[in-house]
């Protein structure tokens, strides 16, 4: 069992930055898969970022070269880094976790909000 603790969500001007946190308890952390999804009201969810336990990231073109995620198997914990955030990016993040064998993330954070205005 794993449980998900997300942090670092807030109010940010379009082309700033965010940093969100993931705390994560429970054992074998380094041998997940961790990601974010977010949600917008009326949206569907999308999986915005991932990373194997081997660091492997994988982006959708939709915040590719502005999100960027990675892990501290030591403190257990993995982030997501939003730079040159826009409108669009305002929804509520969040941290999932899986094995590798398993196609579908099982395990979900609370969720954070982020919104991206002027």
């Amino acid at each position: 069992q794993v449980q998900l603790v997300e942090s670092g969500g807030g109010l940010v001007q379009p082309g700033g930055s965010l940093r969100l946190s993931c705390a994560a308890s429970g054992s074998s952390f380094s041998s997940y898969v961790m990601g974010w999804y977010r949600q917008a009201p009326g949206k569907l969810r999308e999986l915005v970022a991932s990373i194997t336990s081997g660091g492997r990231t994988t982006y959708p073109d939709s915040v590719k070269g502005r999100f960027t995620i990675s892990r501290d198997n030591a403190k257990n914990t993995v982030f997501l880094q939003m730079n040159s955030l826009k409108l669009e990016d305002t929804a509520v993040y969040y941290c999932v976790a899986r094995f590798e064998r398993q196609p579908v993330y099982n395990y979900w954070g609370q969720g954070t909000q982020v919104t991206v205005s002027s």
